[in-house]
């Protein structure tokens, strides 16, 4: 008998044990989905899968340019033959990017089309207009539609694909485990923060992208998630790949202040190259869009013959071109040749996104500001030779300028170039010219090179910015509704239950003696059978009062309207501040709804 006492004593704890052991990723997921810390997790976790990411799509470039061309990377090895394809001679220059088309055109076209062009735009669309919500699928076929156009000359940056990998990855963890839309766009923008990070070693410039361009506002929540996720992804992919530097330059500095005004005037000039770059850019795709007639994964393939001979006239435009970038600003390069480059590279970038390219124009931004600024300073030494300027550091500046003005993401720009080159002795031309490059590109145009490409097709996320700004200003008191008729908390049930039948909520208010707010009557708890004629109903308002959360009536709406949705079957009471129990009203969530309408909807003209 003991022992069958102590068996049956030991029944619940081992059941106790499978229910707490079955409980735990119940428990798990409610942590990373609600709660602060758990945020911080999922932005460790897609820190260590956008750097994993980043390696990953840097190596499959190299690799697929090494099969290609023999090299790591082509753009500074001249009009030369691919030590693969010899016979071919410095022809194969002019097949590979139609062999490349040929694959990644139908991949493309067959699962993601989003993943053609450069890719930002569609995670800013994402982030505004979708919850963040980007399909598992594009980070596996941005990756090698990406690899496959750059590693076969196709003259686009990495970080347009990086950014659009990254972003799916956060996204694609935030759907899994179905956190809410506010909290899933954190995640996109802490994918893109840890893309940018892990490809330039650039771990400020790449929080600073997330925020600035992804998730187009600042926050001190948003800030401290995506500086994890963007410091995670650096280690990771410094971990493995090393301290490799993207430029490696020499020292520049400003010799004087005296120079701070060709400085101005380069940041005035690289503010037309931004916006002029951004409208070659899409009038070359428009170009392509009215050429061509075939099938769009075909367009690639054949669209590579042009590529394919700009190339053969011009090879420093094939891939990224870091080497060629390098030389520039290095000084390796006359005049006249860093005009052509910089020119090549509008052409050669623009083609490669008109064909239906998968790449970014990020870098390309970089290296016609680079070419531009470097261009500018040996002018300027030829014209003012007193000065003893230093060409490369205006090819720096040159750099920065041109992307600020492409992007109005004027911090951005700062921190990628400081990243990329270290030094610190230029920040003041830097900033000087960035900050007039970005002026004078927002008095010419008010879109991106990223937005342009969503209003051509109808998108305007500044409009749902404007309209969101617009809403944002609204309050509770604003939404709310006059009080259901108040019971008195001493009142019998009977007359409560009459009461809460003729309430447009499923709840009414009870008050005290003094009028002050004592709890509410929740219908579904006192029984559909006693509501209506009170029958079946014993004691006081105040002893089947229930507590519901109080809003206060100066509360901004937005900050409230997941409480309020929470709540739907009873609404919530709206008290005054002051602290003294008067109740102003209640609202529920279809007077959020109205209260949004009303804002959002045009007034009427007489």
């Amino acid at each position: 008998m003991t022992g069958t006492s102590e068996q049956s004593a030991r029944r619940p704890a081992a059941g106790s044990v499978r229910g707490a052991l079955l409980d735990a990723p119940r428990r798990l997921h409610g942590w990373l989905v609600g709660s602060q810390s758990g945020l911080v997790g999922l932005a460790l976790i897609i820190g260590v899968g956008a750097g994993l990411g980043a390696v990953v799509f840097r190596y499959l470039i190299l690799g697929i340019t090494w099969l290609v061309t023999g090299r790591e990377d082509y753009s500074d090895a001249g009009r030369v033959a691919s030590s693969h394809l010899p016979a071919l001679g410095p022809w194969f220059l002019l097949l590979v990017p139609v062999v490349g088309g040929l694959i990644y055109g139908p991949l493309v076209y067959r699962f993601a089309p989003e993943a053609r062009g450069h890719g930002v735009p569609e995670v800013m669309v994402a982030v505004a207009r979708n919850g963040g919500r980007i399909p598992a699928r594009v980070a596996a076929v941005k990756s090698l539609a990406s690899g496959l156009c750059i590693g076969t000359g196709g003259s686009v940056g990495r970080e347009g694909p990086i950014v659009q990998i990254g972003s799916a990855l956060g996204s694609s963890i935030g759907q899994w485990l179905r956190v809410p839309d506010h909290r899933l766009r954190l995640m996109v923008a802490c994918g893109a923060a840890g893309g940018i990070s892990a490809t330039f070693n650039a771990p400020i410039a790449g929080v600073f992208f997330g925020l600035e361009v992804i998730l187009r506002r600042f926050s001190a929540e948003a800030f401290g998630i995506v500086v994890l996720s963007s410091v995670t992804a650096n280690v990771v992919a410094r971990s493995i790949v090393g301290e490799d530097h993207i430029l490696h330059l020499p020292a520049f500095g400003l010799g004087s202040p005296v120079e701070l005004p060709l400085y101005g005037l380069l940041g005035l000039l690289a503010g037309i190259a931004g916006w002029g770059f951004a409208r070659v850019l899409y009038r070359i795709e428009d170009l392509c869009d009215a050429v061509w007639r075939g099938p769009e994964w075909l367009r690639p393939g054949v669209g590579g013959l042009l590529l394919g001979g700009l190339l053969l006239a011009l090879p420093q435009m094939y891939g990224v071109g870091y080497p060629v970038l390098e030389d520039g600003i290095s000084g390796e390069y006359a005049v006249g040749f860093l005009v052509v480059l910089m020119l090549g590279k509008m052409v050669a970038t623009s083609l490669t996104i008109g064909i239906g390219g998968s790449g970014g124009v990020f870098a390309p931004s970089l290296f016609i500001g680079g070419m531009l600024g470097t261009a500018f300073g040996v002018a300027a030494n030829a014209v003012f030779p007193g000065l003893d300027l230093s060409p490369g550091a205006f090819g720096l500046v040159g750099m920065a300028a041109v992307f600020a003005a492409a992007s109005h993401a004027p911090i951005a720009a700062v921190l990628i170039v400081f990243e990329l080159t270290g030094q610190y002795s230029i920040i003041l031309p830097l900033m000087a010219s960035v900050v007039l490059a970005t002026g004078l590109s927002h008095l010419v145009s008010r879109d991106t090179i990223y937005t342009l490409k969503l209003i051509r097709r109808g998108i305007d996320i500044d409009a749902d910015r404007r309209a969101d700004h617009d809403l944002s200003g609204l309050t509770v008191a604003g939404a709310m509704r006059a009080a259901p008729r108040t019971v008195r908390s001493s009142a019998p049930m009977g007359d409560a239950a009459l009461a809460l039948a003729e309430a447009h909520y499923g709840a009414i208010p009870v008050c005290d003696d003094d009028d002050r707010y004592a709890g509410a009557l929740v219908a579904t708890e006192i029984g559909p059978e006693s509501i209506g004629d009170g029958s079946g109903t014993t004691g006081t308002a105040g002893d089947c009062a229930r507590s519901l959360p109080v809003l206060l009536a100066d509360q901004p709406l937005h900050d409230v309207t997941v409480l309020v949705s929470d709540h739907e079957a009873t609404g919530l009471p709206v008290l005054d501040r002051t602290g003294g129990g008067v109740l102003l009203g209640w609202i529920d969530h279809r007077d959020v709804l109205a209260a949004y309408h009303r804002a959002a909807s045009p007034a009427p003209t007489g």
